[in-house]
């Protein structure tokens, strides 16, 4: 007898095999459910995955808008260049990947052969530039400055040259019409990185590996109606990469055009203005620093006074902003950019902030009214005003007695400001307030002048400027107090004195700290468009306007036109019989105040002016120029850093772009053939049918053409009022002071 079954199987061998066949069931059970839920469940989505493997995109770049001045003036547009082309996909073809196609091209073009097979090399981690980071399907350009006799010869050996093209495409052209660079206004294009695409594929506006994007300017704030849609062409591709058929296509659509205020003869004229006023200063002599003045940066600003628009906007040094088409050089990337550049990128126009000296006085005037203070009551104007053991010195020693605050206005007397700042200084408490006491007027009128804060101007990167408030300090305090203790010595130099005095009470509001504030100076930073905002307030009675470049979008074809409207951003806290006073104090300025040497003959009458002089002074540097004015049509500002005195190195300059403005000779006359501009520009440039906008000619400015202004040399007049003594150094006057407490470190006029 056995216990073998008649099967021949043992029970351990029977329990292996249902072992067996429950696993060879699982498994089958498992794979059924993946096929399932990868057929069924996913199998439109993954279908749509590898229709993609054999459909390849090859993009058809869409013609950029071009940037328009108000008249329809093109200042950055496209010009038609010969590019020559490399297809990856027939070169790849080739038994030797193309490299004797490539090298025959070299020979056409000039370049060495090198120089073309890294420009068709695709880019990757470890690959460096020159290389391709578009679609490998995409036609690759070599060269955009191609002559018609190589893209002939290219063309007529097509033989010679399989995926080779020599075609004309749109490239960006900065066209600096009359000369108007407009560099740092218009800024400049350069191809989209990695990291923008992933951050803008799920917007309404993606980008492309094609795409050339705003870096800078309008070009950057526009970008996204500037760059229009891209065109798609799709191809169906094998596994090996040849094009074996084609699928659907969408059509490319053309950018739309922004036309903006810039007037480009008005352009010119400020940018060659600017450029000559720092080319004087820098022959004039600094009595100071016992060297000629640096005058190493500036910017000027014209801006409508009604609406905020601006007119023109220049900034030095500046740059040509065509060396970016096509790929910038490292030579010419070095220098933008080096240490001694100087920054031309820098728009100092939003982005240079410094100390506004004297200019900003009409905001401590109207402090002081709002402080209970009467504009025309008696206020000493003494040569000095002593703190403790500091003295705080009038511009030159001048002493004009008892004096309204419209004159001290006229004359920039600066006792009569220290004086009142001081006493409201006293007034809130002192160096310790209590809680709930400091009324701060003279700080609280800043910010009501739109002062700390960005204009909201349509340009990317505007710095804010700041007002040294007690907010301001506890923060400056907090984050520099240990630097501070480190350095600062009680006995020490200048600089470790004030570090000493900055760790021991810096967060306070100290007496010298208010002084120094009420002239423009001590931590006090505007930008040139914030003053502009100031003074066109004050030009059309109290409205403060946000200031704008673009003034229209308009579609390609001309259908659509997208007006930017004058956006108004708040009002002056100054009554209208205070704006009055204070506009009557201005012109007093320009005809008998410290500006007037500079409008000698100017038709007041016919066309009232109104100006401020400003001269701010930096530890550790040369004095700064700020000069702001205002008709009832325009304001003007300009600062030259290093340079002198605010009429002194701003005022001839400043007096000739209101020459090319409303067409004013040096006998006063009024030629209206010759204004550029004598009412602000409201009307849009004509769209014709085709979506074309028809432009006038610049022509080129010429200063010596006409001799609009009287050629006074800058250290050879007086910028003292007419009533007074000229000084023998009053062209770039300066001021002594003596050096102790950061509170008195600064003087302006």
């Amino acid at each position: 007898m056995t216990n073998i079954p008649e099967t021949g199987r043992t029970p351990r061998v029977q329990i292996r095999l249902v072992v067996i066949q429950i696993l060879v069931l699982s498994l089958l059970g498992t794979l059924g459910g993946r096929l399932w839920y990868l057929q069924i469940r996913e199998g439109s989505a993954y279908a749509k995955e590898a229709s993609g493997n054999h459909v390849q995109q090859v993009v058809q770049p869409a013609v950029r808008g071009s940037i328009l001045d108000a008249r329809g003036v093109a200042l950055a547009d496209n010009e038609t260049r010969l590019v020559v082309s490399a297809s990856r996909t027939d070169l790849m073809k080739m038994k030797d990947d193309g490299k004797a196609v490539l090298t025959k091209l070299a020979g056409v073009l000039g370049m060495k052969p090198q120089e073309v097979m890294d420009k068709v090399r695709l880019c990757d981690a470890k690959t460096p530039q020159p290389c391709w980071n578009g679609s490998p399907y995409q036609p690759i350009p070599i060269t955009d400055e191609a002559t018609a006799k190589q893209a002939l010869q290219i063309r007529e050996r097509a033989e010679d040259f399989p995926g080779i093209t020599a075609e004309p495409e749109a490239v960006r052209r900065y066209a600096a019409p009359g000369d108007a660079n407009t560099a740092q206004v218009l800024g400049y294009l350069s191809p989209v990185t990695d990291e923008e695409i992933t951050k803008a594929q799920d917007t309404d506006s993606p980008y492309l590996r094609s795409d050339q994007v705003g870096r800078s300017g309008l070009e950057r704030q526009y970008d996204k109606q500037l760059r229009g849609k891209a065109g798609v062409t799709r191809y169906e591709v094998d596994n090996l990469g040849r094009v074996i058929g084609k699928a659907e296509s969408d059509k490319a659509q053309a950018g739309s055009n922004l036309v903006t205020s810039i007037d480009a003869r008005v352009q010119r004229v400020a940018e060659y203005e600017l450029d000559a006023a720092m080319k004087v200063a820098r022959k004039q002599f600094d009595k100071i620093t016992g060297e000629n003045y640096k005058a190493d940066s500036g910017a000027v600003v014209v801006m409508e006074a009604k609406t905020g628009r601006v007119v023109a906007m220049a900034s030095a040094p500046t740059y040509d902003p065509n060396v970016w088409v096509g790929g910038i050089s490292a030579k010419d990337y070095r220098a933008l950019t080096g240490k001694n550049s100087d920054y031309p990128l820098l728009n100092r126009a939003t982005q240079g902030q410094s100390a506004p000296g004297s200019t900003f006085k009409v905001v401590s005037t109207a402090a002081a009214v709002e402080a209970g203070y009467d504009f025309d009551g008696d206020y000493p104007c003494t040569s000095s005003y002593s703190v403790g053991g500091q003295v705080f010195k009038n511009f030159e020693g001048e002493n004009f007695g008892n004096i309204t605050l419209g004159r001290a206005l006229e004359v920039s007397c600066d006792t009569v400001f220290y004086g009142l700042a001081d006493r409201e200084w006293k007034r809130d408490g002192g160096i310790n307030p209590k809680k709930g006491q400091p009324k701060d007027y003279f700080y609280k009128a800043a910010h009501q002048f739109g002062l700390g804060k960005k204009t909201g101007i349509d340009l990317p990167n505007e710095v804010t400027g700041r007002v040294p408030d007690r907010e301001w300090k506890r923060k400056y305090w907090e984050a520099n107090k240990a630097a501070w203790c480190k350095t600062g010595k009680k006995d020490g130099s200048y600089v470790q004195k004030i570090a000493y005095e900055n760790c021991l009470e810096g967060n306070k509001m100290r007496e010298g700290d208010s002084i120094n504030y009420s002239i423009g100076q001590g931590d006090t930073l505007l930008t040139p468009v914030q003053e502009a905002v100031i003074y066109g307030a004050l030009a059309n009675g109290g409205t403060m306007y946000t200031p704008t470049i673009g003034k229209a979008i308009v579609s390609a074809d001309g259908k659509e036109v997208t007006e930017i409207k004058p956006k108004p951003s708040g009002r002056l806290p100054v009554n209208r019989a205070t704006l009055a006073k204070m506009d009557e104090a201005l012109a007093g300025v320009a005809t008998r105040g410290t500006a007037a040497w500079k409008f000698q003959g100017w038709p007041q009458d016919k066309i009232p002016l109104h100006a401020k002089t400003g001269t701010a002074e930096v530890y550790g540097k040369q004095t700064t120029s700020w000069l702001a004015t205002y008709s009832k049509d325009y304001t003007v500002i300009m600062t030259i850093s290093q340079a002198g005195t605010g009429s002194g190195a701003s005022g001839e300059a400043v007096r000739k772009i209101y020459n090319s403005l409303y067409g004013v000779d040096a006998e006063g006359k009024i030629d209206k053939r010759k204004a550029l501009l004598p009412t602000p520009q409201k009307s849009l440039p004509k769209v014709q049918r085709d979506g074309t906008i028809k432009a006038p000619k610049v022509q080129k400015y010429d200063p010596e053409a006409d001799e609009a202004n009287q050629e006074t040399p800058q250290g050879g007049a007086s910028e003292t009022p007419v009533a007074t003594t000229p000084s023998p150094t009053a062209g770039n006057r300066q001021t002594r002071w003596r050096p102790g407490r950061r509170g008195a470190r600064g003087r302006t006029a």
